[in-house]
């Protein structure tokens, strides 16, 4: 059975991408090589994020692509291969990945969710950006630096003490 993943065409997309080792920090760690590549695919491929958070072991990110685009697969293959190619290899490669001449540092599949609507598209913003909190990392959404709250903030669209008051929030896409 062939995987299908939505195709809509100039989509908004949400994405939970995680590393392979759940224990791991790389991505904070070496957030300027993540933040790099992100960009270097984004010039190449245009898109918007619209919202994102970057967390120790994985992130999760919306995107709006071009209206006449689909392929955000190539985007991600192009971005985790960017940042793992910058990596020391000091991770446990297994045979299969051997084979296929890959890195163990990324889950090799992602989660992705078309954004169907504007509630939609503000419960997954709200998610992303409530994150950190939920995971422990911080004890108020302003506090993590690794997100687009502070875009959010400085746009004036959420105050500075959003998310102080909630208990949680849920979107999907996470285990």
């Amino acid at each position: 059975m062939r995987y299908r993943r939505a195709d809509v065409a100039g989509g908004t997309y949400f994405f939970t991408v995680n590393l392979a080792d759940r224990k791991a920090d790389l991505l904070t760690r070496h957030i300027d090589v993540l933040r790099e590549v992100m960009q270097q695919v984004k010039q190449a491929h245009p898109f918007v994020i619209e919202a994102m958070v970057v967390l120790p072991e994985h992130l999760h990110a919306i995107w709006r692509l071009p209206h006449d685009d689909v392929d955000f697969p190539m985007r991600w293959s192009l971005i985790k291969a960017g940042f793992s190619r910058r990596m020391a290899k000091t991770e446990t490669i297994r045979a299969s990945r051997l084979a296929k001449r890959e890195r163990g540092i990324w889950q090799r599949r992602y989660w992705e969710h078309c954004i169907r609507d504007e509630n939609d598209f503000e419960r997954h913003v709200d998610y992303i950006h409530y994150n950190p909190v939920k995971h422990g990392y911080v004890r108020r959404v302003i506090d993590w630096p690794f997100s687009t709250f502070h875009k959010y903030v400085e746009r004036e669209i959420l105050s500075a003490d959003w998310g102080d008051s909630m208990v949680n929030i849920e979107a999907g896409g996470e285990r």
